[in-house]
């Protein structure tokens, strides 16, 4: 019987922005090092940032981005394109980085659908009536 390896993290976002965010979730979880790897774009070009992503991708890996777009978000999905054991979920926030390191000895099948309704979970609003507007902000109506 193989032993099912926890997935790695790896959180690819602008500036400091990757190295505050792990900082939190490993003070918050008391998680190791490993679990949730922080990366910056800062003075990388586009193939320096995807071979620095590429040389910590270890097996089942989720690649967290701060945006979807731009350096970040552009060499993360090049890279799932040619790994196989990477997903890239895009648009990071605390409550999803917190959900990965406590449930991440899950399947990726299993784990990536809890991981996205966290982050949609996670966002709000108050006062709660402004919530209300939201359709309309999103539509220009």
């Amino acid at each position: 019987m193989s032993e099912v390896r926890p997935v790695r993290g790896i959180l690819l976002a602008h500036a400091a922005m990757a190295e505050g965010i792990t900082d939190a979730v490993h003070h918050i979880t008391g998680a190791g090092p490993d679990v949730l790897v922080p990366l910056s774009n800062r003075g990388l070009s586009p193939k320096a940032l995807v071979d620095e992503v590429r040389r910590h991708v270890q097996g089942p890996t989720i690649l967290f981005t701060d945006l979807p777009s731009g350096s970040c978000g552009f060499a993360a999905r090049l890279l799932a394109r040619e790994l196989p054991d990477l997903v890239v979920l895009s648009g990071v926030n605390l409550p999803v980085l917190l959900e990965f390191v406590m449930l991440r000895d899950l399947p990726l099948a299993e784990l990536v659908p809890r991981l996205l309704a966290r982050g949609r979970a996670a966002l709000g609003c108050a006062p709660a009536s402004l919530e209300n507007n939201a359709d309309r902000a999103v539509s220009g109506g």
